[in-house]
């Protein structure tokens, strides 16, 4: 007997990476957007406020918001606050525990390289230092001394630099103490100082770098520790806030734009935010 149910057997991974080719409900859509809100709120937030930052009428939110506690995905508190609900922790933590970030991370590294014309290394902090794990070569070939295994210097190099913008004083100086095994390797003594009672402060030049890589959440290195090479670096945070990855671009030094606000800095600050965002980042 011939039925009207749909076949989807023709449910591509194409298809289900395009919404807009799938014909979905649209009410659950503005369910989403209300889900999407508290997000990035990060915050409990009444009805008004949700529904305002959602941008529908509060008598549109309601019933969506009833439905949401019913089955667990939001939780009210006696204040009528709303926030994320049991069944809300219990998916994030069944994500948390099947992520892997450079699984997960693979896909928006060859897209980065693709679309830069660049090539694209991935760092993470390992025993030694910023080590690199992944390198994903661009279309042109580079003289670049970087493979996997590379530990990067915390002081001469955008990757390093990233790194030591968000880690805290007393674990920076720990690892400064080991920068002579890293490429590009600057000493120790240039960039830590020992103040009185030998207690350890960092260096003003290099501390104002720091604070200036986390203003523009971006830092390049131009001709160095290469000569012709170039690198703009961001980092990719994890649901905790803390830095997991460091994501950087690498091309010949005169032609690609360097600066931390030109179209190159833009397209790899939109994948390390993507990024970030997939691993349960949900800061500024």
């Amino acid at each position: 007997m011939q039925t009207d149910t749909p076949d989807t057997s023709d449910f591509s991974a194409t298809q289900a990476s395009d919404p807009k080719m799938q014909r979905g409900i649209s009410a659950l859509d503005s369910t989403g957007e209300l889900l999407l809100a508290l997000v990035s709120a990060g915050r409990p937030l009444s009805l008004r406020d949700l529904a305002a930052a959602a941008d529908m009428p509060a008598a549109k939110a309601f019933p969506h918001l009833v439905s949401l506690l019913k089955v667990g995905v939001l939780s009210r508190d006696d204040a009528g606050y709303f926030n994320a609900g049991p069944l809300s922790m219990e998916l994030g933590l069944i994500a948390l525990q099947r992520m892997s970030p450079i699984r997960d991370a693979e896909p928006e590294i060859v897209t980065l390289a693709i679309e830069s014309g660049m090539s694209v290394a991935v760092a993470i902090l390992g025993p030694l230092g910023p080590t690199v794990i992944r390198f994903e070569e661009s279309a042109r070939p580079q003289h670049v001394s970087l493979r996997v295994g590379t530990v990067m210097s915390l002081v001469n190099t955008a990757i390093g630099r990233v790194f030591a913008a968000y880690l805290s004083d007393d674990v920076l100086i720990g690892l400064l103490a080991q920068e002579s095994v890293r490429l590009a390797a600057a000493n120790p003594a240039d960039v830590v100082v020992s103040a009185k009672k030998a207690a350890p402060s960092l260096a003003h030049t290099y501390q104002a770098r720091r604070t200036k890589v986390m203003a523009h959440g971006i830092d390049s290195a131009l001709d160095a520790p290469v000569p012709g090479i170039g690198t703009l670096a961001a980092p990719v945070f994890d649901h905790t806030g803390s830095i997991g990855l460091v994501v950087a671009l690498i091309g010949p030094s005169g032609s690609f734009d360097h600066s931390l606000d030109g179209a190159t800095a833009q397209k790899l600050l939109a994948a390390t935010r993507r990024l970030s965002w997939r691993f349960g980042w949900i800061g500024g």
